[in-house]
């Protein structure tokens, strides 16, 4: 585990999305979806690129922005109920755009589901943990295809990342599918998510769950693959709205079932807020990917 202090913080084709002509892919300027506020020669200076498909696993249009030209994917994930332009709107792509612009990182968002499934306090605890089971098929059925496609890679493996909630779902993701996925850097996130169903227990609770499956996984292929894991970055801070006993909580079932991981907890001056995601996050591609 790493203790970092943030004061002493060292601050094929060009991102087209390739369409399937079988999935219903429709294809959007990226000035027309430019969110408000935002420098688009600033933004432009990337190769950025918006498709959007409707997708039969969810029942609903679903959009994803790619940002840059090569180099290794990283698959973004949403905060609370936000969506998939989140992280453009609030810097982060700036703060890794050097990566981007070097090659050496392509970076994919997509919209949660959250809305739909935890945050949505109307529905029935068994209506959210079907969607967040939906949500994972939309993933490995038509992301991942998608990005593989875009990246001339059919073997390609992302690495899936997304700060507090979007944590939850880039790790959640991870861990369920790491025959599919390289890695992953949850950022402040919470990983029991058994609060957010009032108590109600299916399988679909269970297997979107990882504070539940992960002590329980003992099978001959999932559990090898993560024992081989080179890519499991779990960061915290320990500032305002942070919770870094969940991150821990977290480490320790990892610890416990001998799986690879590092827990970065950044240092008390370090919030729950986008400044320091912004640092997190461009420190870890810096590491990664040069």
């Amino acid at each position: 585990m790493a203790i970092r202090a943030g004061r002493r913080l060292r601050a094929r084709v060009k991102c087209a999305i390739i369409s399937d002509r079988n999935s219903n892919v429709s294809e959007s300027s990226s000035r027309e979806f430019m969110p408000a506020g935002m420098d688009y020669r600033k933004v432009a200076r990337m190769n950025r690129r918006i498709t959007s498909w409707y997708s039969h696993n969810l029942g609903m249009e679903m959009p994803i922005v790619a940002y840059g030209h090569s180099g290794f994917p990283l698959l973004f994930f949403p905060t609370a109920a936000a969506d998939f332009l989140e992280y453009e709107r609030f810097h982060l792509i700036d703060a890794i755009s050097h990566h981007i612009n070097a090659g050496h990182v392509r970076a994919y968002s997509i919209n949660s589901v959250n809305r739909q499934a935890l945050l949505n306090e109307q529905a029935h605890p068994a209506y959210k943990a079907e969607m967040l089971t939906r949500y994972d098929r939309y993933i490995t059925d038509e992301v991942l295809p998608l990005i593989r496609n875009d990246t001339g890679d059919q073997g390609a493996r992302p690495i899936t990342t997304g700060a507090s909630l979007g944590a939850f779902l880039a790790a959640n993701t991870y861990f369920k599918h790491p025959d599919l996925l390289r890695g992953t850097i949850p950022i402040s996130g919470s990983y029991d998510v058994r609060m957010y169903f009032n108590g109600y227990h299916d399988d679909n609770v269970y297997f979107n769950n990882p504070m539940s499956y992960l002590p329980n996984l003992n099978d001959d292929y999932y559990l090898p693959i993560l024992r081989r894991a080179d890519a499991i970055y779990i960061l915290t801070g320990q500032g305002r709205w942070e919770a870094p006993e969940r991150s821990r909580d977290l480490s320790n079932v990892l610890h416990s079932k001998g799986i690879p991981h590092v827990l970065d907890v950044w240092g008390y001056d370090v919030d729950h807020d986008w400044p320091w995601w912004r640092k997190m996050l461009d420190h870890y591609c810096g590491k990664l990917f040069w």
